[in-house]
């Protein structure tokens, strides 16, 4: 079964990071990436552009709005996303537990894809 593994974190602390910092960062990514690929799980995976790159698309009424930015303020905000194939949510959650972003106190939402 493929489960999206969506990663929450505070954005302003990731750009606040120092390139030491944001590169140590990186090579924890990779690192993840590549476990995931020895256990045969990965199938997609990248980070997403800051919040203030969204656009939200939103029916009003009659009308649909076009809005800059992200559809919430929030504390942590949405910044990537793995696509895993496993056998059970058991190995997603596996896989969800060691994402880095857990280690520095993000958090990961697991969520099964719908074959349609």
């Amino acid at each position: 079964m493929r489960y999206m593994l969506l990663i929450y974190g505070d954005e302003q602390a990731f750009a606040g990071m120092g390139p030491e910092e944001m590169t140590e960062t990186f090579k924890e990514y990779a690192k993840y990436s590549d476990w995931l690929t020895e256990k045969g799980w990965l199938r997609a995976g990248d980070p997403l552009a800051d919040t203030d790159k969204a656009t939200t698309i939103r029916k009003q009424g009659e009308d649909v709005l076009t809005i800059d930015g992200p559809f919430a303020e929030t504390k942590e905000q949405l910044g990537g996303y793995y696509i895993v194939e496993c056998a059970n949510l058991d190995e997603a959650i596996e896989a969800a537990k060691r994402l880095p972003t857990v280690q520095a106190g993000g958090s990961v939402e697991v969520r099964p894809i719908v074959d349609m």
